[in-house]
């Protein structure tokens, strides 16, 4: 079964930078996609950022020209840079894979704290 092992959250100042990362393992299908989601408290989970491994990338509106996704490809891991931070950061984080073979598969990582304080 494939595992994915977030890092990187924290606890930041309004205006500050935090990386994250997110490593899988297990079996990686070569054409996939892994992105980020967030989930604030008594709020939806919302995406974030995605990046396919031909690193085509899609961004919330709300994180545009602040947040940067990237992977590695022979690593099977994937990174969130995100710059000027604000309030409305604060969530859990969730960093997801998607694959299709017959079927999607859909895995999940167990989230990392992101607290931007003002």
């Amino acid at each position: 079964q494939v595992q994915l092992v977030e890092s990187g959250g924290g606890l930041v100042q309004a205006g500050g930078s935090l990386k994250l990362s997110c490593a899988a393992s297990g079996n990686i299908f070569t054409i996939n996609t892994m992105g980020w989601y967030r989930q604030a408290p008594g709020k939806q989970r919302e995406l974030v950022a995605t990046i396919t491994s031909g690193s085509s990338t899609t961004y919330a509106d709300s994180v545009k020209g602040r947040f940067t996704i990237s992977r590695d490809n022979a690593k099977n891991t994937v990174y969130l840079q995100m710059n000027s931070l604000k309030p409305d950061d604060t969530a859990v984080y969730y960093c997801n894979l998607k694959m299709k073979f017959l079927r999607e598969y859909d895995y999940w990582g167990q989230g990392t704290q992101v607290t931007v304080s003002s």
